[in-house]
């Protein structure tokens, strides 16, 4: 014979049946005996905002069967030389905010951006003072200059500098290489003993980045653009500072203030100014007029790791 039935326990554990109301509650607990208690912590938020997602928008099943496909054929889209998830992180604004998030600059600190999808190839090694652009491609001729240092002034000797670019065309040689041998506007680079970098190349253009995937897609159907404004990559480090990724921006290029990756920080727009000194080109190599982009680096010293 049974008895009256009673009000649960609230201090009993909760069931672990599914309940639309406590739903992120019943998938989260499934994850409480995860050893390693970071991923423990991430997978737990990731349940409870994603829960919070769905029951805020309620897609319907066919609305949900569509963003199956769409990350289905996101990772279909991936190989060694196009990563689409990279492409959908950048146009939703997740990896800038990773990226700022972890690099938080403050003070005289160069500040960080994207690292963007084409830094797959490494950049053949250079000397100082060389040209990037080998295979002579059309475009303004340009010297880049700069120094690097830490947060208290101190030159950086021998730190490396990588540098990748698309041409003035807007393209990459790994998006061309039919066209562009690989290695082409890239270069990597190590500072003299005071810390100073130089090199030539072409000034860079604006480009779209590439729309013929999901990623494409999705900007279509939401009426965004898909351009970058025009800037060389740059990748410093050197042993005892934290790396450095960021972007020099050429100051009055189109989509500066609407980049598709939202990339774009103020203090890295750089001018390219225009010099005008058949003595100078000559002695650098380069054809007259040529532009000129001076783009200093302030590095943090990692007390973590004994710098």
């Amino acid at each position: 014979m049974t008895g009256p039935a009673r009000d649960p326990d609230p201090a009993a554990p909760p069931s672990g049946y599914f309940e639309v109301d406590r739903s992120a509650d019943v998938v989260g607990a499934s994850f409480a005996t995860t050893t390693d208690p970071r991923l423990r912590e991430i997978l737990q938020s990731l349940v409870g905002h994603l829960h919070a997602f769905v029951k805020d928008v309620e897609p319907t099943v066919p609305e949900w069967e569509s963003a199956i496909a769409f990350l289905t054929a996101t990772g279909q889209m991936c190989d060694d030389v196009r990563q689409e998830f990279i492409l959908l992180s950048d146009v939703l604004g997740v990896s800038m905010l990773v990226e700022s998030l972890n690099h938080a600059a403050g003070g005289r600190l160069t500040e960080a951006t994207v690292e963007g999808p084409f830094h797959m190839v490494a950049s053949p090694e250079r000397q100082l003072g060389a040209d990037i652009n080998v295979s002579a491609e059309p475009g303004e001729p340009c010297l880049v200059t700069g120094r690097v240092v830490d947060q208290h002034g101190i030159p950086v000797a021998g730190a490396s500098v990588d540098v990748w670019q698309a041409n003035a065309r807007g393209f990459y040689d790994v998006q061309r290489p039919n066209e562009m041998p690989q290695g082409e506007l890239r270069g990597l680079f190590r500072t003299d003993a005071e810390g100073r970098f130089h090199f030539r190349t072409i000034v860079p253009a604006h480009y779209p980045i590439p729309t013929d995937g999901p990623v494409g897609d999705l900007l279509r159907a939401t009426g965004r653009h898909g351009f970058r404004p025009a800037h060389v990559h740059v990748e410093v480090s050197a042993p005892g500072l934290r790396t450095l990724t960021t972007h020099v921006f050429v100051a009055g290029s189109p989509y500066l203030d609407s980049d598709a990756v939202f990339g774009v920080k103020q203090s890295l727009i750089v001018d390219f100014a225009t010099v005008d000194d058949p003595v100078r080109a000559a002695s650098i190599g380069l054809s007259n007029p040529f532009r000129h982009a001076d783009f200093p680096v302030v590095l943090r010293r990692d007390e973590r790791a004994g710098g």
